[in-house]
């Protein structure tokens, strides 16, 4: 067997050796923490019934049942609901809320669990999303794959390997097992399978791990790299699953990216532009915002070519089609100065929104490298071109916008806003599991959804 061979037979078993012995440090301990704040503050409204969701209450229709898979799927499914759930550069998706649904759900059932080993399974499975992110290339998700289903049922089951205490030779059959299990699409963006995606990868992840625990035996080499080139397009790289595995950690650079507003990631950056023209207008025009829709001829928004690949809804007709907007987030920004959760919640767009989400133009500025080159450089310039003649600008970068930063606990608040500031407090200090106890009490609290009329 020739050098070149030997070592692609080796990948899954090499990045089995990194997931079973590799040992996370104190610092992405606590980046973990911070994911596990974040995620949940969007889950918990959904799980507990604060936010009313239909297609939750579809789902637990068929899936019904108390045991790890199905709290896993529900759970993934809650996560990701709101779209408001952290994101990874690497990974070019949403990982907490496959990862830790898997994690929660099986810590049901180790009634001892300790929260350091539950946070650095957290934190082997935030590794290799971003391993797999970086080794599919940017074609998987132009090919129409969404890699928080697809690399997601992956991620979730390394995590899950981790927190069982696999060994190395069951974690490379899981691996291959939950490849196979993968799947999901971009074209469902803007609906309710959208988040169910997050739980079909979760609820695999956990099946993928217990039929390798059980003894089914599957390949042990080769699924990976051939998961990888059905929708690498040429560009896949499973070399780098492992190399330079944990230096550093993935949960610490480039780190989780948490959403300042419930909202596609990829409206961002136009959002916090139209934010500042709206101050810019607002100081140059003496006009209240009411007269703003005169005032425009026309508003233009300019990114990379495919920059806009993920925000497809042009003309959305529900709050959560408006998720997905470039259109209705730059106009919900000027008009409201901020994104809140009731301005995406289902039912109709908000007429004034989208009467003037119509004055959105699109413009890919083709002097830009694509984006799919390096979706670290996107950045989204908007252009108000006024009645009178006067336009305004502003160009806000992927990377400015994440500068900004964002307050966990503020967002706790604005997900949560009918808690009292103790129970806030209360859900914060679990999160962190620092108590014997926190970890089972988070547990139960994510996976135990509110029984109503509507679910």
């Amino acid at each position: 067997m020739s050098q070149q061979s030997e070592k692609q037979r080796q990948i899954t078993r090499d990045l089995a050796e990194c997931i079973v012995h590799s040992q996370p440090d104190a610092e992405a301990r606590s980046k973990a923490r911070a994911g596990i704040l974040d995620f949940t503050a969007v889950a918990l409204p959904i799980v507990e019934g604060d936010i009313n969701d239909s297609g939750l209450a579809a789902v637990r229709q068929v899936f019904y049942g108390q045991d790890a898979q199905t709290r896993a799927l529900l759970l993934g499914y809650a996560g990701h609901a709101l779209d408001f759930d952290d994101f990874h550069a690497d990974f070019r998706g949403h990982p907490s809320t496959v990862i830790l649904p898997v994690l929660f759900a099986l810590a049901r059932e180790i009634p001892d669990l300790v929260g350091e080993k539950l946070l650095d399974a957290y934190i082997i499975g935030i590794e290799t999303a971003g391993r797999l992110g970086l080794a599919a290339g940017p074609r998987h998700y132009l090919a129409g794959f969404h890699n928080t289903a697809t690399l997601g049922t992956l991620a979730a089951a390394a995590a899950a390997a981790r927190l069982l205490n696999a060994s190395v030779a069951v974690t490379a059959n899981l691996l291959g097992i939950a490849a196979t299990r993968a799947s999901g699409l971009r074209a469902q963006f803007a609906s309710a399978v959208k988040p169910l995606h997050a739980g079909f990868a979760a609820q695999s992840a956990v099946i993928a791990c217990q039929l390798s625990l059980a003894g089914l035996q599957g390949q042990h080499s080769q699924v990976l790299e051939a998961f990888l080139a059905s929708s690498g397009g040429g560009q896949q790289r499973p070399d780098l699953l492992t190399a330079n595995w944990a230096a550093p950690w993935r949960i610490v650079t480039p780190g989780l990216e948490f959403k300042p507003y419930p909202t596609c990631a990829g409206t961002h950056s136009a959002a916090d532009a139209a934010r500042q023209l709206r101050t810019q207008w607002l100081q140059c025009s003496g006009r209240p915002l009411a007269s703003l829709y005169d005032d425009l001829n026309s508003i233009v928004v300019t990114f990379p070519p495919g920059g806009d690949i993920a925000a497809s809804v042009r003309q959305p007709g529900s709050g959560v089609e408006a998720r997905f907007s470039l259109e209705y987030v730059i106009a919900a920004s000027l008009l409201n100065g901020q994104l809140k959760l009731q301005d995406f919640a289902e039912g109709p767009v908000q007429a004034d929104i989208a009467a003037l989400a119509t004055k959105v133009q699109r413009c890919a500025d083709i002097t830009a490298p694509p984006d799919e080159i390096n979706p670290g450089l996107r950045f989204h310039q908007v252009t108000l071109y006024r009645q009178n003649g006067e336009q305004l600008q502003c160009r806000i970068s992927r990377q400015q916008s994440l500068a900004m930063g964002i307050d966990l606990q503020q967002k706790l608040h604005s997900c949560l806003p009918t808690r009292s500031d103790q129970q806030r407090d209360e859900i914060a200090q679990l999160c962190q599991l620092t108590t014997p106890a926190a970890v089972q009490q988070l547990a139960q609290r994510l996976t135990t959804f509110a029984i109503s009329a509507n679910n």
